[in-house]
């Protein structure tokens, strides 16, 4: 049986796109994503899902309806199921993602945004 690990900056280099995650493991269900996010995201949730944002490189913060969390390079946040939020990153922000697999991007909502999630 082979192991392989996972080289997250040779990961990012593979990509340019922004706010299109990008799988780079499964264990249990779950799905471990990278993105590169800037910019404004849509408000949406996720009926199902806890989300966990961890951030790699740069700035994030996570708008709840009631609150702001900022972000910086190591620190994560875990988006409750049914909390509605936004991603927003002033300058580009490398990003972590720990979800279930089927999870949407745009949970909720369905726009230009949703994107199919690729592996790299």
């Amino acid at each position: 049986m082979e192991h392989e690990k996972v080289d997250l900056e040779a990961k990012f280099a593979q990509f340019d796109e922004q706010w299109s995650p990008k799988l780079v493991g499964e264990l249990n269900g779950q799905a471990v994503k990278l993105a590169k996010l800037e910019g404004e995201f849509v408000w949406h949730h996720h009926d199902e899902a806890d989300e966990l944002f961890l951030v790699l490189d740069g700035h994030l913060t996570i708008e709840l309806r009631e609150e702001n969390v900022a972000l910086d390079e190591s620190e994560c946040f875990i988006v409750p199921r049914g909390v509605e939020h936004r991603p927003v990153a002033d300058g580009e922000a490398h990003v972590l993602l720990f979800e279930p697999a089927a999870t949407r991007n745009t949970g909720n909502v369905e726009n230009e945004r949703t994107a199919d999630t690729e592996s790299i």
